[in-house]
């Protein structure tokens, strides 16, 4: 479910640098050995930055499908497209079943995605930093 919060430029700035911490560790680790790991986090510099993006609008999710909606609301903005929000999704799953089922995630699910998850990552920051007038 989604909320009216106040915006909170503060936090959204703290998410991003968390991001780009957790994207610092990403380029330590080897894809091969280590594809699970990198994809998951992946998914949380992607959720957490959508999740700066809401912050920035005074937006708010919580509940069982908090994720999912934070995933959605990239719609809202003209940089994202539905396939942008249905791979997003895919990704999502993936981390869920690797997350609460241990299912491990296949290299090459992360080296035909990879490209993308940074295009994404890169779109995001740019539009948290806009707003946050970094930019």
């Amino acid at each position: 479910m989604i909320h009216k919060v106040f915006p909170d430029k503060q936090k959204a700035s703290s998410i991003l640098e968390m991001a780009e911490d957790r994207e610092k560790v990403i380029s330590t680790l080897q894809k091969s050995n280590f594809p699970t790991i990198i994809t998951e986090n992946y998914y949380e510099i992607i959720k957490e930055l959508a999740t700066a993006l809401l912050l920035l609008d005074g937006l708010k999710t919580s509940g069982e499908n908090a994720h999912k909606e934070v995933i959605d609301n990239l719609l809202n903005y003209k940089e994202f497209n539905d396939k942008d929000v249905i791979l997003l999704n895919d990704l999502r799953v993936k981390r869920n079943k690797s997350s609460y089922e241990g299912k491990k995630i296949e290299n090459g699910y992360l080296e035909a995605r990879e490209k993308f998850f940074a295009e994404i990552i890169d779109k995001m920051k740019f539009l948290i930093n806009k707003r946050l007038g970094n930019v």
